[in-house]
């Protein structure tokens, strides 16, 4: 998956920096929720640093057939949950502390 992905990842950083990132009402929700205190501006910020190491998987929408890139990046400490479907613009479906990650201690 590292180099799989590696053209999807490289135009959800370009989508990012130019701002071209659309929000569903979950994942706002979901943003304003987390204790970072994040907002979309921030959002952008942290798709536009993604790396590779951060992305965990693709899968396919049963909602709307399109595919969807799972990513858990570490965000001050937490890791965050956040998934993406990638249109004309990236759009946001999901972003929030993920639920699975156990808790490590940083050395």
């Amino acid at each position: 998956m590292v180099n799989r992905f590696s053209g999807a990842l490289r135009r959800i950083r370009r989508l990012a920096v130019a701002r071209r990132v659309q929000f569903t009402l979950k994942a706002l929700r979901e943003l304003a929720a987390l204790e970072l205190g994040l907002d979309a501006e921030d959002a952008c910020e942290v798709l536009a640093g993604l790396k590779q190491a951060d992305l965990v998987e693709r899968i396919h929408s049963e909602v709307t057939g399109e595919w969807m890139y799972v990513f858990k990046p570490r965000i001050e400490g937490i890791v965050v949950y956040l998934k993406v479907i990638l249109r004309s613009d990236c759009l946001v479906v999901s972003f929030h502390e993920d639920e699975e990650a156990p808790f490590e201690e940083e050395t």
